[in-house]
């Protein structure tokens, strides 16, 4: 079959096959997918399919095949899902997170990188400093002063800031 033979056979078989795949599956998303891919797959066969061959049967197989895998495979993952368990209940933000979210804007970013990637989401100084692309000295010294600077914005009582915090997050 040709470049040209084949084009115009997808264009005449695509919905045909797409409806008896659709009958097989009873999903038409799916079955859309899994025919296009078989047509995608036959498109590298197409020379072996005889002239005036409408090889239909081959690409419903091909279909039906990979409807069956995707189906084998999302009731692996759903029952992997099912062993894990619900997903851990962590708690929400609370009446502090405006406050050190405005504290941590007031750093420069380089400080405010360090403390996120260190402290909250559990990188050590080693893994921060390769993440960020810099020595291990630097992410100690942004780490020591944006600790200093965050404990004298959260500690200082500063009403200038608590207001702009206030009006930022009311």
């Amino acid at each position: 079959m040709t470049d040209e033979e084949y084009r115009a056979y997808y264009a005449a078989a695509y919905s045909r096959v797409v409806g008896q795949v659709y009958l097989m599956t009873g999903d038409l998303s799916e079955a859309q997918d899994v025919v296009q891919e078989a047509f995608i797959r036959g498109w590298g066969r197409r020379r072996s399919f005889a002239e005036g061959d409408a090889p239909d049967a081959w690409i419903r197989t091909v279909a039906r095949r990979l409807a069956v895998s995707r189906w084998r495979a999302a009731r692996s993952t759903l029952a992997a899902w099912r062993r894990a368990g619900p997903a851990p209940d962590h708690p929400g933000p609370g009446v502090e997170t405006p406050l050190v979210v405005a504290a941590l804007a007031k750093l420069p970013e380089p400080q405010r990188r360090a403390i996120v990637l260190h402290h909250l989401c559990d990188l050590s100084v080693d893994q921060v400093a390769a993440e960020v692309g810099v020595p291990t000295g630097t992410i100690k010294a942004r780490l020591s002063r944006g600790r200093v600077a965050l404990r004298e914005l959260l500690s200082s009582g500063d009403e200038t800031f608590e207001q702009t915090v206030g009006a930022r997050h009311a």
